[in-house]
């Protein structure tokens, strides 16, 4: 596995990674040819975008925000100046997220779309954790309808499609999904490989539906990496995030 690196006289740099590896290459009659496994290939004449030799790749570009790199901030969008909307997964120091092509919209001539948090995220530090309080029973427990019963009104804390977990001596433990909620006690699918069996007394907390409830990236900075699988033309001329500074 390697890469084909590209160098442009007129920046005197290099500017570009190419997935596809050729045995030799030349530029010629303004055209430019490569061979592969011993076979001659004419580039830039194949209806197929991210084909090479045959083979359908990926493109991919990343890049850094990092503007006032001493102050801790929220990134809440991703906005792309293009004729089509990229992947885009973000990472900061902090937290880490992912956008899908399909939730960008067009505005304007740009694709818009908020940053979102991975699915599955137990990142307790995330503003959708939250604390529920001390089991007081738990009704069939390891099943697909066990229940948690509390000493207090639940309210709305709670919600259907939240993740519930467990504190197990200073270990944050998933225990299940939640099904339903009543005034005093929330149901959970328990009958999962990997999930903790809860226990009269524990502490309980959830997270909400991670991706749901996004609020953005938190962080010094933010790598974005975008990514474009398309067989057609893709461009892309600039990229922006509106980012705010984060207050404790």
């Amino acid at each position: 596995m390697g890469h084909t690196l590209s160098y442009n006289k007129n920046v005197q740099g290099w500017t570009s990674f190419f997935s596809y590896l050729p045995e030799s290459m030349v530029g010629m009659n303004g055209s430019f040819f490569s061979f592969n496994r011993g076979q001659l290939y004419k580039h830039n004449t194949n209806p197929l975008r991210n084909n090479f030799y045959k083979t359908q790749g990926v493109s991919r570009i990343t890049s850094v925000f990092n503007i006032e790199p001493t102050t801790v901030k929220n990134f809440k969008t991703i906005a792309t100046y293009g004729n089509q909307p990229w992947d885009c997964t973000v990472l900061t120091d902090l937290s880490e997220g992912f956008i899908e092509s399909s939730y960008f919209e067009e505005k304007e001539g740009n694709w818009f779309a908020y940053i979102r948090n991975l699915s599955g995220d137990d990142n307790l530090r995330l503003r959708s954790a939250q604390g529920v309080g001390s089991v007081l029973t738990v009704d069939d427990p390891g099943t697909n309808s066990t229940t948690l019963n509390f000493s207090f009104f639940l309210g709305s804390m709670i919600s259907v499609g939240d993740m519930a977990y467990r504190n197990n001596a200073g270990t944050i433990q998933p225990i299940g999904l939640v099904t339903s909620v009543s005034t005093t006690s929330f149901t959970i699918d328990n009958n999962e490989i990997g999930l903790a069996v809860p226990l009269d007394g524990d502490y309980i907390l959830y997270i909400r539906n991670t991706v749901a409830e996004s609020y953005g990236a938190r962080g010094y900075y933010m790598q974005y990496e975008l990514e474009n699988a398309s067989t057609s033309r893709a461009e892309l001329f600039s990229v922006k995030s509106n980012i705010f500074k984060s207050y404790p």
